[in-house]
């Protein structure tokens, strides 16, 4: 099967993009307008990563910051390890049970994964390109469980649009996962799945990067998430 063979060449390249500090790839846009004239006693009670307000805080990321986080999330150590555990998982069900066992049928299934992640993600951000749509997840400038964890949920089907970096449904974050799923089932999964598997999929990577994203927003370092004291690269205090 020729995903055998993309397989490796996918990893070495996934390893060498992921190399660029966390902070620059996947925070830098992420935190729009934070670097403002707000003194750092103030800055610093606020979560890292967290949502800026509107207009005056709000910068939409440029280009060059948009295609870095697009590097970022398609190659980078995210797409390694949620393509290796996702690919143990249905290891472990034996899904689908016409790539088999052994470290070949997980080789298939590791390739996969990364295929659907980099479909998904390139359609994410070619279509947020076309909408003018700000994808990229922003913590929440608020304290409490289910305000952030509202947040975390609301923000998996919607997205930034405008100069004030206001928030409306997201064609973009909806649809990409599905175009992920519909790519496997109709390109390189066994013959006998069609486009509602791809469908089902799809509901699936949708509650997936829900999921995501609230461990975006509870298990980033900063002062009011659930893990405390713990340093991240890049992160600056």
């Amino acid at each position: 099967m020729m995903m055998r063979l993309v397989v490796p060449s996918l990893l070495v390249i996934a390893v060498l993009s992921g190399i660029s500090p966390l902070a620059s790839a996947q925070s830098s846009a992420g935190t729009g307008g934070s670097t403002s004239t707000t003194p750092s006693s103030q800055t610093s009670s606020k979560p890292a990563h967290a949502q800026p307000g509107r207009t005056a805080d709000y910068v939409k990321p440029d280009f060059g910051q948009r295609f870095h986080n697009y590097l970022f999330d398609s190659f980078g150590p995210y797409a390694i390890v949620g393509s290796l555990a996702g690919a143990a998982i249905n290891q472990a069900t034996n899904s689908p049970p016409d790539w088999g066992q052994g470290m070949e049928g997980y080789g298939d299934r590791v390739g996969s994964k990364f295929g659907i992640n980099l479909v998904a993600t390139t359609a994410r951000y070619g279509m947020a390109e076309i909408f003018h749509e700000d994808t990229i997840y922003y913590r929440c400038d608020c304290s409490g469980f289910f305000p952030r964890f509202g947040h975390a949920i609301v923000s998996t089907v919607t997205a930034r649009h405008g100069s004030d970096g206001h928030r409306f449904l997201s064609f973009a974050n909806i649809s990409a996962p599905y175009a992920g799923t519909e790519a496997a089932a109709l390109g390189w999964y066994p013959s006998r799945f069609n486009a509602m598997d791809g469908f089902r999929m799809g509901n699936y990577l949708l509650g997936a990067y829900a999921g995501l994203n609230v461990a975006k927003e509870f298990i980033y370092g900063g002062p009011h998430t659930l893990v405390k004291n713990v340093p991240l690269l890049g992160h600056q205090k």
